[in-house]
């Protein structure tokens, strides 16, 4: 395998859409990609390509911490690795080349609601450790947390919000 990950061009997102549909249970994952594209300012969108093929995708989008509006903070989903290829480093090298990306715009952190045991890896530790939550009911160490900028959530509590299209997930 020869894995580049890249920005992805407008004429990808059909394969994007078809990757997210085949990577999880349903295709609500898939439309709210589409629907933050239309919606969500700024997000970065990347691709992981294999040769022709489109093999993973990841997403980032702006989140707010209710009264630090100044913040400039994003949220990391969804991510999808085609099934095939899962358990490969593509995941990682999503991750990573993301998380550069978000740096690169001056971004000083981003949130995950994410597996437990995946996300740890990139630094990212239980939101609740800064004393923020997240806006929708789910277990304490899957809604995490990573400064981009060490101290950058320094005495900022409060709740996360998610972009509205993820209401409908």
């Amino acid at each position: 395998m020869n894995i580049e990950v890249r920005p992805e061009t407008e004429a990808e997102r059909s394969a994007v859409f078809d990757l997210n549909v085949a990577a999880f249970p349903s295709p609500a994952e898939a439309k709210l990609v589409d629907s933050l594209r239309r919606s969500a300012e700024p997000y970065i969108s990347l691709v992981a390509t294999n040769g022709p093929d489109i093999v993973g995708h990841i997403m980032f989008t702006p989140v707010t911490l209710d009264a630090f509006s100044e913040l400039k903070l994003m949220g990391l989903a969804p991510m999808a690795v085609s099934p095939a290829l899962q358990r490969s480093g593509i995941g990682t090298m999503l991750v990573n080349a993301g998380l550069e990306q978000c740096r690169e715009r001056g971004i000083g952190a981003i949130t995950v609601l994410g597996h437990a045991e995946y996300y740890p890896r990139f630094g990212f530790r239980p939101a609740s450790e800064w004393g923020i939550e997240c806006e929708y009911d789910v277990p304490d160490d899957v809604f995490m947390l990573l400064e981009l900028s060490p101290g950058y959530l320094k005495d900022c509590k409060g709740t996360i919000r998610f972009h509205a299209a993820f209401a409908d997930v």
